[in-house]
């Protein structure tokens, strides 16, 4: 097992990796006490069972600059392959203002090819690499040096097999036909503002129930000002404040010191100094805001709005037509939208790309009472009407 800790010895492997059709990739990090991941570890393997094709590249060796790895993502002449890549792409698009181009991702190709909702990476390395992983070193402090031997197999066996999944996958999805499906799902993964939160843009995570115009306007102000602290200071948002005291401080209002004592929900650290400043100068903030400048509360789905009956048919077509293109069903709609369709809805991702051509236009023909649903033996078909 070789792992790499100067700038050297990755420019070297990343130079034979260039030479390659893909490479496939992993990180390890740890984010329990920060905002933005740490990164602790990446492994890489290009085709080959040598020592040489897959490597430990350790970002916490004195000096070493990931500079060439960085180069290696930009290099569209190699396809870059992660499992459910999402968090391994904000480390990446956060510390080198870098998304690997092209981009692979095997839980989405998997999807695609019939292995269900998020199939974890252990079950492929079992049904398509015909392998086991080693689950002893899962929960690891990968900060913590130097690695054990176990823990370095464990890392590196992210990537090595990977490359049998990749292959077989992509091989699959050219047998099918459904390469861009998979790009399509990529695109979110591709765009970098998936992996930055804009505090003024920080309160649409939140759930509220019937909120007034105000209430939204004195949530937006504290989730706003709770990302930027968090962001500012490296610690998790829900360090500063949860959720739950986040609407709390939204409805007490509290313009004082003494009034911001009487919230029940917020933490001791967050009633004094710099994060009590910040949320009594949001909510004056969110009082300040004239009437006709609040925002507009989320509609409310109420269950009067949904059609049951139609939501229950829905339900059915969706696990028809998923079984028929071989496809996890929550791939082509979830259940919320599907109770969205029922109440009216007519936009969604369900009603764009491969989506709409496989499950939403008979989802709307549906509605529209031109196809029925009957039961032949064991099988659902549609009928016209």
């Amino acid at each position: 097992m070789t792992t790499l800790t100067t700038t050297d010895a990755l420019a070297a492997f990343c130079t034979a990796a260039a030479r390659a059709p893909y490479v496939t990739v992993d990180t390890e990090f740890l984010r329990e006490r920060t905002y933005y991941s740490k990164l602790c570890l990446v492994q890489l393997a290009y085709p080959g069972d040598g020592e040489t094709d897959a490597v430990l590249v350790d970002p916490l060796a004195e000096g070493l600059d990931l500079a060439p790895l960085y180069a290696l993502f930009r290099d569209v002449g190699v396809v870059k392959v992660f499992h459910a890549a999402r968090q391994d792409l904000e480390i990446f698009a956060i510390e080198g203002d870098t998304i690997p181009e092209p981009l692979f991702d095997t839980q989405i190709a998997a999807m695609v090819c019939g292995f269900g909702e998020q199939v974890g990476y252990e079950t492929l390395v079992r049904k398509v690499a015909r392998a086991q992983v080693d689950k002893s070193s899962r929960f690891t402090d990968w900060s913590r040096r130097p690695l054990s031997d176990a823990q370095k197999v464990y890392a590196l066996a992210d990537v090595t097999h990977l490359r049998a999944i990749y292959e077989y996958l992509a091989a699959e999805l050219d047998k099918s036909g459904r390469k861009a499906w998979v790009e399509e799902e990529l695109d979110i993964l591709r765009d970098p503002a998936t992996y930055r939160v804009a505090p003024p843009e920080a309160y649409h995570r939140l759930k509220m129930r019937n909120p007034s115009p105000r209430t939204v306007a004195l949530a937006r102000e504290l989730a706003a000002f709770r990302e930027s602290y968090a962001q500012a200071n490296d610690v998790p948002r829900n360090r500063v404040f949860k959720d739950d005291a986040l609407l709390e401080l939204a409805g007490l209002k509290p313009k004082d010191a003494s009034e911001l004592g009487k919230a029940r929900l917020l933490l001791r650290e967050a009633r004094r100094g710099e994060i009590a400043d910040g949320i009594l100068a949001a909510v004056a903030a969110g009082q300040a805001i004239p009437k006709e400048d609040l925002p507009v509360p989320p509609k409310q789905k109420g269950r009067e709005q949904i059609n049951g009956a139609l939501a229950d048919l829905l339900r059915v077509l969706l696990k028809t037509k998923a079984e028929q293109a071989g496809v996890a069903p929550k791939l082509l709609a979830s259940s919320s939208d599907l109770d969205d369709i029922a109440a009216g809805a007519r936009d969604g991702d369900w009603a764009r790309g491969w989506r709409l051509k496989v499950f939403g236009e008979d989802a709307l023909r549906l509605c529209a009472g031109e196809i029925a649903l009957a039961c032949k033996g064991h099988d659902v078909q549609i009928v016209p009407l």
